[in-house]
Parts: structure tokens; sequence; C-alpha cells
């Protein structure tokens, strides 16, 4: 029995069992006789029979494949902004804001002190809640832009690609920079 197995495997392995055209013309393509899909390995770009992220949803023509791409473009851009939006919201939840201050001898005989910010939040606060759901949706939507890029479809990933840009560009501003001042090197 476990022979039988093997040969289907070799089977499926050397029959190209493909049910997508990636070119922009009629479909060349078919299905197998194992009935499943061969995973692109090379970038191409077409609109005809392009599964996106569901066995459902079929691209067969340019009008699908742009509003595909204006979907991936904006899901990207929310992505960029889930990222950015948890940091602003976590730094205006935080709480327990301790400072330490601690004497350092300084290289001329002075005493110098450097000032540590200690923040912490609370496990069980709606702010922590809000951010475990931010958390899931924000890794769902990154698996889904990366199953997008693995179709190999150009303009699939342009779209996953620009979208991404103009999330950052629209969002990272927000992003604070902090630099320490005291900092120094030991």
């Amino acid at each position: 029995m476990e022979h039988n197995h093997d040969h289907h495997m070799d089977h499926t392995m050397a029959t190209p069992t493909t049910g997508h055209d990636h070119g922009g013309g009629g479909n060349h393509g078919g299905h197998g006789g194992s009935g499943g899909h061969m995973m692109m390995m090379s970038f191409y770009f077409g609109y005809k029979n392009v599964e996106l992220l569901f066995s459902g949803l079929l691209i067969n023509t340019p009008g699908e494949m742009a509003g595909a791409c204006i979907g991936v473009f904006l899901l990207a851009i929310l992505y960029e902004g889930l990222k950015i939006g948890r940091e602003v919201l976590l730094r205006r939840s935080q709480v327990n804001v301790r400072y330490n201050s601690m004497p350092l001898p300084g290289s001329d005989g002075t005493v110098l002190m450097e000032t540590h910010k200690t923040v912490g939040q609370r496990l069980l606060s709606p702010s922590h809640f809000l951010q475990t759901l931010l958390h899931i949706i924000q890794v769902v939507v990154s698996y889904f832009l990366m199953l997008v890029f693995m179709t190999y479809n150009g303009y699939l990933c342009i779209a996953v690609a620009a979208g991404a840009g103009m999330g950052y560009f629209l969002f990272s501003w927000r992003r604070a920079v902090v630099v320490d001042i005291t900092e120094h090197c030991h």
C-alpha cells in the first residue's frame, strides 16, 4: 500500500497540475489527474484564472485584477496603520511610570546623574485587551499579504509593496522618536 502512495506522489510531482493560466490570453492550463495545483515559482503578469487567498475568489478579467490590486493595496495600508496605531495606543495606555536616577562618576571627577524611565501596563485592562485584539488582526492581515505575494503575480506583488510604502508614508510620522541625550558608551 505504501508503494501506491509513493507512486501517486511521484505522479503528482511529475505532472503539472495547475488550473491557472498565468498569461493574459486564453486558458492553456487545466486540471491534471490528481486535481491539485502546482505553485508558481516565478513572477508573472497575468489576469486569467488567478486564485486570490480563497479557492472561490478567482480573477479572470483585467477589471477584476484592478479591483483585486486596489483591495490588496488598501490591505497593505491597513497593515502599516495597525503597526503604527498599536504603538501610539501603547504609549497612551502606559501606566506605572517610574524614574530611577543613579550617580555616575564623570571623567573629570564630577558626578553625573543618569535617569531611566520604567513604564508598565496592566495585564487585565481594557487597553491591553484592545492591544491583543489589534495584534491578532495585524497577524492575520500580515499572513494574508504574505499569501498574496506568494501568488507570484506581478500586479498583486506590486500592490502589496506600494500599499506598504503608502501606509508607511501616511502613518510613520506618528511614530515617536525618543533620543536619550544622556546616553553614552560604556
